[in-house]
């Protein structure tokens, strides 16, 4: 177990891990790509693995819990909700699949750090895990810079689902994103963890520049 936190971690994994939360488009993906490239590290996407590999898991839980098997009504998650509840929803939801990125986690040995990235890897849930809030770095875009994101990144155009009214399901999302990355921010600065705010002015190579210098006692 990790010390403290009572989380199983057979291979000291998690314990040896880096971080990297935050909202969405804030080049938490690229930037971790880039670290790889760089230090030869091994880096996990949470978000690849949320949406693909833990899709049984999903389903395995909805049934225990008597719901359905199918995902529930493209409108009923991005058109009828506000974004203040799709946000709330998208919290509470978290812890669950954060515990699916651990058992991934727990089965991944390097020789080299392990990084972790993505929105789902909370503050709250990873500060059990660290021996020091330097382990864990939260990367948040501006509005700005969330705008020119969505400008330019193909995945980020609209909702990937059929839905009755695609420019509320967009603005809703836009809007939910900004609301759970704030609330990552609120998380962070409690638990002593940075937060490096995006807008744009530097490119990837220098915000790796950043990142890779908070990582560098573990980079070795």
């Amino acid at each position: 177990m990790t010390a403290d936190s009572g989380i199983v971690d057979p291979f000291g994994t998690l314990k040896r891990a880096l971080w990297i939360c935050g909202g969405q488009w804030a080049g938490k993906s690229t930037v971790s790509r880039l670290l790889a490239r760089r230090h030869g590290i091994t880096v996990y996407h949470y978000d690849f693995h949320d949406a693909r590999a833990h899709e049984d898991r999903r389903v395995a839980h909805r049934l225990r819990n008597g719901l359905p098997a199918a995902d529930p009504d493209p409108d009923a998650v991005w058109v009828d909700p506000t974004p203040e509840r799709m946000a709330a929803d998208t919290i509470a939801g978290f812890p669950l699949r954060f515990e699916w990125a651990l058992d991934d986690l727990r089965a991944l040995v390097s020789g080299r750090p392990i990084l972790a990235e993505g929105w789902g890897l909370r503050p709250e849930l990873v500060t059990p895990l660290l021996d020091s809030p330097r382990r864990m770095i939260v990367m948040v875009p501006t509005d700005g810079f969330r705008e020119h994101q969505l400008r330019v990144l193909p995945r980020a155009v609209a909702v990937a689902h059929r839905v009755s009214d695609p420019e509320r399901a967009q603005r809703n999302r836009i809007e939910r994103d900004r609301l759970v990355a704030e609330d990552a921010v609120r998380a962070a600065k409690s638990l002593g963890v940075r937060v490096l705010e995006i807008d744009g002015s530097a490119d990837a190579e220098a915000v790796a520049d950043v990142v890779a210098e908070h990582f560098a006692p573990y980079l070795v």
